[in-house]
């Protein structure tokens, strides 16, 4: 029997969801709001909180602050926006627990009425 899977696959493998996902949240960082569709949204929440989380346990400095920081730069495979993210967005978020980022439903795609969303840090 196969083992169940955790989430979407979006048409690829495992490999290509992970980097897809690295990406949007990457792009989602640099622009602090983007444009996908809502399944991709979903998909990228708790991804996306997950990084602020890590993002301001590395504001702490001491030896598990860089440690977090590899972390955060391991998944996103963008120095400047794991920079962006530890020194600009995550200290806005110290005093809040979670919910970071929103999703706004947007309608549907003109091409193929897929459902959009609008996810955005808060």
């Amino acid at each position: 029997m196969p083992q169940p899977r955790r989430s979407k696959k979006f048409g690829g493998s495992a490999a290509h969801q992970r980097l897809m996902l690295a990406n949007l949240a990457a792009s989602l960082f640099a622009a602090e709001g983007i444009e996908t569709t809502e399944a991709k949204a979903k998909a990228l929440r708790p991804i996306a909180e997950r990084l602020i989380s890590k993002a301001k346990k590395a504001q702490t400095g001491d030896a598990a602050a860089l440690h977090k920081i590899r972390q955060i730069q391991a998944y996103l495979n963008d120095k400047e926006m794991t920079n962006k993210l530890v020194k600009n967005v995550a200290p806005r978020y110290m005093e809040r627990n979670g919910g970071c980022v929103r999703i706004l439903k947007l309608g549907e795609r003109n091409g193929d009425r897929a459902p959009m969303a609008r996810i955005e840090l808060v």
